[in-house]
């Protein structure tokens, strides 16, 4: 089935078609909402939206669901805080998402858990869409045009004003329409059976481990030449996430990783020395300017033995940069040239993203550290390092191929 953009003028869509209903905040309201939603049928349009950049975390502020004969819901999770029993009477049900591994960790911290999923951004990339984000497969797809100007909207904001919830209803009106359009799509291109295993890998998708130093992720790290200067880095950081996570900011409204870089360049000798850099002279990072000069005082104060080193040591069971390959380990430079290019081939002749295709820290594992060069062997490989069933089939044999051609 071909996309339809070319073949008529977009049509925005402006208003939802049972209109904009009242936001759910109270236990009786999400009673009611709960059945009606358990009585509709077919599957459920669920969106999220968050305050990214405003609040600390990624709490849900608004949940909005769609379904055939129960219309729009939105719910204000922020009284409410437990859904669980919403997620329990939507059991059994396809849940239409998406981007849902960027919804599904702040659902399921409500109660929320699907039991099915449909990605529409995972199934756009699947049929080799050079633009997915929604609005982009809505215009192709259906012909229609929706408005994202409130996409990156503080959404703690209460109340909501009525053009907010008018566009979160609208974020979910068309999106059962849409995934019964890009099933069909996947079914005729002979990829419905990849997406499931897709959608299901996302679904049941353990949460991501803590990352190690964290910390060494501040914006300009890499300008940061001394060890002293790196515990200035950590400790400021430490402190800046405990102050977020106290007054519920983000951690870059209460300070900017430019003024931790810019404390541990200067190793600033006194608060008064601290204030004097440009990046502490605004009245926000003043206020807590106590909190600020305590972080570097317990640095300067480490003895050397316990400085954080610059670099992070390496892990060993994990390839280090590629960049780093052609001059310190050439052999899995060619493997990694010869794997990629196996990939990118054949991504090609699928009309599937590389990445998708094939994940690149997968690619990096198989020539870092590789198996036998038989496609039994790389199958095996691929599986334990968490490639789906549908992407060893189409990948172990072109990638034993290059394997071996290296090894000659």
């Amino acid at each position: 089935m071909e996309p339809i953009a070319d073949a008529e003028p977009l049509r925005p869509l402006l208003e939802p078609a049972d209109g904009v209903p009242d936001v759910t905040s109270t236990p009786e309201a999400l009673a009611e909402v709960t059945a009606a939603l358990a009585a509709g049928t077919g599957p459920v349009a669920v969106d999220v939206e968050r305050a990214s950049g405003y609040r600390y975390g990624q709490s849900a502020y608004l949940v909005q669901l769609r379904r055939e004969g129960a219309g729009t819901v939105l719910i204000d999770p922020v009284p409410l805080r437990d859904l669980s029993e919403l997620g329990a009477a939507l059991a059994g049900t396809e849940w239409v998402l998406h981007a849902a591994n960027q919804d599904l960790p702040s659902l399921r911290a409500l109660g929320l858990v699907p039991d099915a999923l449909f990605d529409t951004e995972l199934a756009a990339r699947l049929l080799g869409r050079d633009r997915v984000g929604l609005g982009h497969i809505v215009a192709e797809e259906l012909g229609i045009t929706l408005a994202k100007e409130h996409s990156a909207a503080d959404w703690s904001t209460r109340p909501l004003p009525a053009d907010w919830l008018r566009y979160a209803a609208l974020d979910v009106e068309l999106l059962v329409e849409l995934r019964d359009r890009l099933a069909a799509d996947l079914a005729a291109a002979g990829k419905l059976e990849w997406a499931q295993e897709e959608f299901e890998a996302v679904r049941t998708a353990p949460p991501a481990p803590p990352r190690v130093d964290p910390w060494r992720r501040t914006s300009g790290m890499h300008t940061v030449r001394t060890d002293r200067g790196a515990a200035v880095v950590r400790e400021m950081w430490q402190a800046r996430e405990d102050l977020a996570r106290r007054v519920d900011r983000s951690p870059g409204r209460v300070l900017p990783d430019a003024a931790i870089v810019a404390a541990a360049h200067a190793l600033p000798a006194s608060e008064s020395d601290l204030l004097a850099l440009p990046p502490f002279t605004g009245r926000g990072a003043r206020r807590h300017a106590a909190h600020w000069w305590g972080a570097v005082e317990r640095a300067l104060a480490l003895p050397r033995e316990e400085l954080p080193p610059r670099r992070a040591p390496g892990d060993p069971t994990t390839p280090p940069p590629p960049r780093a390959w052609a001059a310190k380990a050439p052999d899995a430079a060619a493997r990694l040239e010869a794997v990629r290019g196996a990939v990118r081939g054949l991504a090609a002749e699928v009309a599937v993203p590389q990445e998708n295709l094939l994940a690149p820290a997968i690619q990096r594992q198989l020539a870092w550290t590789p198996p036998e060069a038989t496609e039994s062997a790389v199958a095996e490989a691929m599986t334990a390092l968490g490639a789906r069933r549908w992407q060893v089939a189409l990948l172990a044999a072109p990638v034993a191929a290059a394997l071996t051609a290296t090894a000659d």
